[in-house]
Protein backbone atom coordinates (compact mmCIF):
# COMPACT_ATOMS: atom_id res chain seq x y z
CA UNK A 1 0.00 0.00 0.00
CA UNK A 2 2.82 2.39 0.86
CA UNK A 3 4.51 1.57 -2.45
CA UNK A 4 1.31 2.54 -4.28
CA UNK A 5 1.18 5.92 -2.49
CA UNK A 6 4.83 6.58 -3.31
CA UNK A 7 4.39 5.76 -7.01
CA UNK A 8 1.25 7.92 -7.10
CA UNK A 9 3.19 10.84 -5.62
CA UNK A 10 6.08 10.38 -8.09
CA UNK A 11 3.61 10.27 -10.99
CA UNK A 12 1.98 13.50 -9.78
CA UNK A 13 5.38 15.22 -9.58
CA UNK A 14 6.32 14.06 -13.09
CA UNK A 15 2.97 15.22 -14.44
CA UNK A 16 3.49 18.62 -12.82
CA UNK A 17 6.94 18.96 -14.45
CA UNK A 18 5.58 18.02 -17.89
CA UNK A 19 2.70 20.47 -17.47
CA UNK A 20 5.05 23.30 -16.52
CA UNK A 21 7.25 22.58 -19.55
CA UNK A 22 4.23 22.68 -21.86
CA UNK A 23 2.95 25.91 -20.28
CA UNK A 24 6.30 27.52 -21.01
CA UNK A 25 5.95 26.52 -24.65
CA UNK A 26 2.43 27.90 -24.86
CA UNK A 27 3.42 31.30 -23.46
CA UNK A 28 5.77 32.19 -26.31
CA UNK A 29 5.38 35.58 -27.88
CA UNK A 30 4.99 36.23 -31.58
CA UNK A 31 8.64 37.30 -31.79
CA UNK A 32 9.64 33.88 -30.38
CA UNK A 33 7.55 32.19 -33.08
CA UNK A 34 9.32 34.09 -35.85
CA UNK A 35 12.65 32.71 -34.68
CA UNK A 36 11.38 29.12 -35.03
CA UNK A 37 12.33 27.22 -38.18
CA UNK A 38 9.74 27.42 -40.98
CA UNK A 39 8.99 23.69 -40.83
CA UNK A 40 7.31 24.26 -37.45
CA UNK A 41 5.07 27.03 -38.79
CA UNK A 42 4.73 26.59 -42.56
CA UNK A 43 2.91 29.30 -44.51
CA UNK A 44 -0.82 28.70 -44.76
CA UNK A 45 -2.09 27.05 -47.90
CA UNK A 46 -5.67 28.00 -47.13
CA UNK A 47 -7.30 30.32 -49.64
CA UNK A 48 -7.69 33.85 -48.36
CA UNK A 49 -11.20 35.12 -47.73
CA UNK A 50 -11.99 37.96 -50.11
CA UNK A 51 -12.89 41.30 -48.56
CA UNK A 52 -16.63 41.95 -48.55
CA UNK A 53 -17.84 44.44 -51.14
CA UNK A 54 -21.33 45.85 -50.80
CA UNK A 55 -23.55 45.21 -53.81
CA UNK A 56 -24.71 48.60 -55.11
CA UNK A 57 -26.95 47.73 -58.09
CA UNK A 58 -29.16 45.26 -56.25
CA UNK A 59 -32.92 45.73 -56.06
CA UNK A 60 -34.48 45.79 -52.59
CA UNK A 61 -36.35 42.55 -53.28
CA UNK A 62 -33.17 40.73 -54.31
CA UNK A 63 -31.26 42.22 -51.36
CA UNK A 64 -33.93 41.06 -48.90
CA UNK A 65 -33.89 37.55 -50.40
CA UNK A 66 -30.07 37.40 -50.24
CA UNK A 67 -29.97 38.68 -46.65
CA UNK A 68 -32.65 36.20 -45.59
CA UNK A 69 -30.63 33.35 -47.10
CA UNK A 70 -27.38 34.58 -45.55
CA UNK A 71 -29.10 34.96 -42.18
CA UNK A 72 -30.36 31.38 -42.27
CA UNK A 73 -27.12 29.77 -43.51
CA UNK A 74 -24.40 31.03 -41.19
CA UNK A 75 -22.63 27.74 -40.50
CA UNK A 76 -23.22 28.19 -36.78
CA UNK A 77 -26.53 26.96 -35.38
CA UNK A 78 -26.83 29.70 -32.75
CA UNK A 79 -26.62 32.43 -35.39
CA UNK A 80 -28.73 30.46 -37.87
CA UNK A 81 -31.57 30.51 -35.34
CA UNK A 82 -30.95 34.01 -34.03
CA UNK A 83 -30.39 35.81 -37.34
CA UNK A 84 -32.79 33.60 -39.31
CA UNK A 85 -35.69 34.44 -37.00
CA UNK A 86 -34.70 38.11 -36.80
CA UNK A 87 -34.49 38.41 -40.60
CA UNK A 88 -37.80 36.60 -41.00
CA UNK A 89 -39.51 39.08 -38.67
CA UNK A 90 -37.79 42.34 -39.66
CA UNK A 91 -36.36 42.31 -43.21
CA UNK A 92 -39.65 43.20 -44.90
CA UNK A 93 -40.04 46.23 -42.60
CA UNK A 94 -36.52 47.60 -43.16
CA UNK A 95 -35.83 50.53 -45.45
CA UNK A 96 -32.84 50.82 -47.79
CA UNK A 97 -30.53 52.31 -45.11
CA UNK A 98 -31.38 49.65 -42.53
CA UNK A 99 -30.92 46.89 -45.11
CA UNK A 100 -27.44 48.28 -45.83
CA UNK A 101 -26.62 48.35 -42.10
CA UNK A 102 -27.85 44.77 -41.68
CA UNK A 103 -25.90 43.67 -44.77
CA UNK A 104 -22.68 45.12 -43.33
CA UNK A 105 -23.42 43.64 -39.90
CA UNK A 106 -23.73 40.06 -41.12
CA UNK A 107 -21.02 40.23 -43.80
CA UNK A 108 -18.17 42.39 -42.47
CA UNK A 109 -17.17 40.66 -39.21
CA UNK A 110 -14.89 37.73 -39.95
CA UNK A 111 -16.11 35.75 -36.95
CA UNK A 112 -19.76 34.81 -36.43
CA UNK A 113 -19.16 34.46 -32.71
CA UNK A 114 -18.54 38.22 -32.59
CA UNK A 115 -22.03 38.88 -33.95
CA UNK A 116 -23.51 36.46 -31.42
CA UNK A 117 -21.61 38.04 -28.49
CA UNK A 118 -22.59 41.58 -29.55
CA UNK A 119 -26.26 40.66 -29.96
CA UNK A 120 -26.42 38.89 -26.61
CA UNK A 121 -24.53 41.67 -24.82
CA UNK A 122 -21.59 39.49 -23.78
CA UNK A 123 -19.14 41.79 -25.58
CA UNK A 124 -19.52 45.49 -26.35
CA UNK A 125 -20.52 46.29 -29.92
CA UNK A 126 -17.90 48.18 -31.95
CA UNK A 127 -18.99 51.70 -32.89
CA UNK A 128 -19.08 50.88 -36.62
CA UNK A 129 -21.90 48.38 -35.97
CA UNK A 130 -23.76 50.37 -33.31
CA UNK A 131 -26.87 51.46 -35.22
CA UNK A 132 -30.65 51.04 -35.23
CA UNK A 133 -30.45 47.52 -36.70
CA UNK A 134 -28.08 46.34 -33.96
CA UNK A 135 -30.36 47.91 -31.36
CA UNK A 136 -33.36 46.05 -32.81
CA UNK A 137 -31.35 42.81 -32.85
CA UNK A 138 -30.35 43.24 -29.19
CA UNK A 139 -33.97 43.93 -28.21
CA UNK A 140 -35.08 40.92 -30.25
CA UNK A 141 -32.57 38.68 -28.48
CA UNK A 142 -33.71 39.88 -25.06
CA UNK A 143 -37.33 39.19 -26.08
CA UNK A 144 -39.60 41.17 -23.79
CA UNK A 145 -42.36 38.64 -24.60
CA UNK A 146 -40.07 35.78 -23.49
CA UNK A 147 -40.52 33.97 -26.78
CA UNK A 148 -38.66 30.72 -27.27
CA UNK A 149 -36.90 30.44 -30.58
CA UNK A 150 -35.61 26.90 -30.72
CA UNK A 151 -35.52 26.50 -34.48
CA UNK A 152 -35.43 28.51 -37.66
CA UNK A 153 -38.69 29.69 -39.18
CA UNK A 154 -40.05 27.60 -42.01
CA UNK A 155 -38.86 28.72 -45.40
CA UNK A 156 -41.53 29.25 -47.99
CA UNK A 157 -41.71 28.52 -51.67
CA UNK A 158 -43.20 31.32 -53.70
CA UNK A 159 -45.93 30.10 -56.04
CA UNK A 160 -45.47 31.05 -59.67
CA UNK A 161 -48.24 31.00 -62.27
Amino acid sequence: MQCFRLSKRIFAMELQQVTLKNCGRMMRTSSDLRSEPEEFFPPSREPSIPRYEEKMNESLEVKRARLLYQSRKRGMLENDILLGNFANDFLQKMDKTELGDYDRLINLPSNDWDIYYWATGIKPTPTEFENSVMQKLKEYVQSAERLKRLRQPDSFIRATN
